[in-house]
């Protein structure tokens, strides 16, 4: 595998040499695929600008503009002993987060400033996610090497893979890939159903990658949720419904989706997942074909199993933002260039679902694991990265023109390049809602 390009981001991490070898899995999980598909070894580069534009936004609109990334109230905040960030990009966590601190929900910045300093950062952050909202406390990464749940992650297995299972007998009607278009060395995950329960940032990244080497994903989202920064973004190359899986009908929809499925992708956290009747278990033993691929914020084992979680919330938890204060020398917490935590995560996932589906070309099915606190174990054992090494570069002229549903725009080129095969969207971006729950 060859390496481009001279930039990195800078970062007290090595970020863009941690989003090369992410991407170069997914990159060798598709190589070995088209090998089995009869291609001879193919030349596979990743370009390291690339790489690092492609962990973070891939897509530029042309003659409109994206919503602002994040919500007014969402972000650092300096509490009575230390830091803590609240996310509240989402209407009901910024919901849960002024109404733990006793403000209306019209608050400003200012006022939230006032209301967090009165607090122990232990205690707000216990009360936000006990009220169903999402913060972390700065740890340091001392601090969360003690941490119960810090103890348990790094124990985890980086992909953890569940015991196989012998595919049973498969009919014509079972799920099978290839019902609709042939797989080849060029399109290599043709005839694969993905369904994608999945949202902010992972999980879509891994599902854009899949879709963009022939896979159909179809991506189901509750009927209230939105995601209008990150729709041109993660949406391309998929169909996007909306099911309520609260209601037996969404659920019962859902369960014909599961019964067509090839490939499960899902960012639920367990108990979520429990709580509807889907559990791993239960879908081993009504799906025995399906290959289920889970991912969640902050591991699956400790306390913690089953908080809810993002990139930016799990970089405080762990230390990242801490040791990034001290290594630039910041006032306050320092985070990531990007979110690294959920793109690696997101391209480690795609690499172990393509590995999956080759197994169960063989015979066997295997379901994955993986988590973004156990890829920061990874990220966090890397050296800064280099302070003479050129801030990354894009030539402009391999940007690919892309019409979206909210007009043109221009998307980056692919960091990873196989020879033989064709990473294009067969769908172009259209946001959330527009597709019926069902395979075509």
């Amino acid at each position: 595998m060859r390496i481009t390009g001279t930039g990195a981001l800078p970062s007290a991490f090595d970020v863009t040499g941690f989003a090369v070898t992410a991407m170069a899995e997914a990159g060798q999980a598709v190589t070995d695929l088209t090998q089995r598909l009869g291609a001879a070894p193919p030349d596979v580069c990743v370009d390291r600008d690339l790489a690092s534009f492609w962990f973070g936004m891939s897509f530029t609109p042309v003659g409109w503009t994206l919503p602002p990334v994040w919500d007014v109230i969402a972000g650092d905040y300096r509490c009575a002993d230390g830091w803590i960030r609240l996310h509240t990009n989402a209407r009901h966590h910024k919901a849960a987060v002024l109404q733990v601190l006793g403000l209306e929900s019209g608050a400003d910045r200012a006022t939230v400033v006032a209301a967090v300093v009165q607090w122990n950062g232990e205690a707000l952050e216990n009360a936000v996610v006990a009220a169903n909202g999402c913060a972390a406390l700065m740890r340091s990464p001392e601090e969360w090497r003690q941490h119960p749940q810090g103890r348990a992650v790094s124990v985890e297995p980086l992909i953890a893979w569940g015991d196989p299972r012998a595919v049973p007998e498969l009919r014509d009607d079972s799920g099978a890939s290839g019902r609709f278009r042939p797989a080849t060395p060029r399109r290599p995950l043709n005839g694969v159903r993905v369904l994608d329960l999945t949202r902010i940032i992972a999980g879509p990244v891994a599902t854009r990658f899949l879709a963009s080497f022939g896979a159909q994903v179809l991506r189901i989202d509750p009927p209230d949720w939105e995601e209008p920064v990150l729709e041109a973004e993660l949406t391309v190359g998929k169909r996007c419904a909306r099911l309520d899986l609260k209601s037996p009908d969404g659920l019962a929809a859902l369960h014909e989706l599961l019964a067509g499925a090839d490939i499960f992708i899902h960012g639920y956290r367990g108990d979520a997942l429990d709580n509807l009747g889907i559990s791993a278990d239960v879908l081993a033993r009504r799906y025995p074909n399906l290959i289920d691929v889970a991912l969640n914020a902050y591991g699956w084992g400790g306390p913690w199993a089953n908080r809810r979680g993002f990139d930016s919330l799990v970089q405080m938890s762990c230390g990242i933002a801490h040791l990034g204060m001290a290594y630039f020398g910041s006032a306050t917490p320092h985070p990531l260039p990007v979110q690294a935590l959920d793109h690696a995560t997101g391209y480690l996932c795609a690499a172990a679902a393509i590995n999956a589906w080759s197994d169960r070309l063989d015979g066997t099915v295997r379901n994955a694991s993986l988590s973004l606190a156990r890829t920061a174990v990874e990220l966090m054992q890397t050296p800064p990265s280099d302070p003479d090494a050129p801030a990354p570069e894009l030539d402009l002229t391999e940007l690919v023109p892309e019409n979206t549903q909210w007009g043109p725009g221009l998307r980056l080129p692919p960091a990873v390049r196989i020879s033989g095969t064709e990473p294009v969207f067969d769908v172009p971006a259209q946001g959330l809602g527009w597709a019926q729950p069902r395979w075509i």
